[in-house]
């Protein structure tokens, strides 16, 4: 198995929890916060895939699909254009709200797509190439895309958590 073959299978386990987190919920419960103080499913898979789109789009030179195919519009939120959800207060927080699971979804199914895409096309090299001169040491592409993956699973896990959460409390 090559590296691009693990971070593959590691995005596509991504996909299935985001679906896993949304699917068969109602707006109330995508966008119920257990506390003021913290996140809903909405703002969790809203965030993770932003920050994959953003973080991605920006490793291997394209477009954000938020931009591009206008997701931004479909969501309508008020916040700036490039918003990826980094650093949110609890009122920004609060402004991430979705009326349908599917807008979710779909927003990261088309970001996975663009990202598989760009991931079987990668070589062992390209993994070495440096994407942000901004630390120290310099990041790769390959920590780069090792990053964003620990992190969105760690947002799906935590959105998981908030569904289980309103499960129990409604059963």
């Amino acid at each position: 198995m090559h590296a691009k073959d693990i971070l593959i299978d590691g995005y596509h386990r991504i996909q299935e929890e985001v679906h896993a987190a949304v699917e068969g919920l109602d707006p109330d419960d995508l966008n119920a916060r257990p506390t003021a103080e913290t996140n809903s499913i909405a703002w969790l898979v809203w965030h993770l895939t932003r920050v994959q789109d953003d973080h991605l789009a920006d490793a291997f030179g394209l477009d954000q699909v938020w931009l591009a195919q206008e997701w931004e519009k479909r969501f309508g939120l008020d916040l700036p254009r490039q918003d990826t959800g980094y650093g949110h207060s609890d009122a920004k927080v609060a402004k991430v709200r979705v009326s349908d699971g599917g807008l979710l979804t779909g927003y990261y199914d088309a970001v996975h797509a663009q990202s598989l895409a760009a991931l079987r096309a990668l070589t062992a090299a390209d993994l070495e190439r440096v994407v942000d001169e901004r630390w120290d040491p310099p990041v790769t592409l390959g920590v780069r895309l090792v990053s964003v993956l620990s992190d969105d699973l760690q947002h799906a896990g935590q959105a998981a958590y908030v569904r289980g959460l309103l499960q129990s409390a409604a059963a």
